[in-house]
C-alpha cells in the first residue's frame, strides 16, 4: 500500500474515533485494508436475502453448540 494511503487511513481513524495507532503492528495492519476491500467487493451481489438469517434469534440458534 502506498505510504500516503496508510497515512490517510490513520488520519481518518483519528478524525472519526480519536484513536491513534498504538504501535508499529497497528500501522502495518493498515496494509491489509486494500486487499480486504477487494475481497468484499468480489462478494458483492453473491448473497441474496434468503442466505442470511431472518432474525438475530435464528442466527443464534444456527450457531448454537450441541448439548453435551
Amino acid at each position: 500500500m502506498p505510504p500516503d494511503l496508510s497515512e490517510t487511513l490513520s488520519q481518518s481513524i483519528r478524525a472519526w474515533s480519536g484513536v491513534e495507532c498504538p504501535n508499529e503492528a497497528a500501522k502495518l495492519g493498515l496494509n491489509d485494508f486494500p486487499g480486504l476491500l477487494k475481497e468484499f467487493e468480489a462478494l458483492r451481489g453473491t448473497m441474496v436475502f434468503e442466505d442470511e438469517p431472518s432474525s438475530f434469534e435464528a442466527a443464534l440458534l444456527a450457531e448454537k453448540e450441541p448439548a453435551k
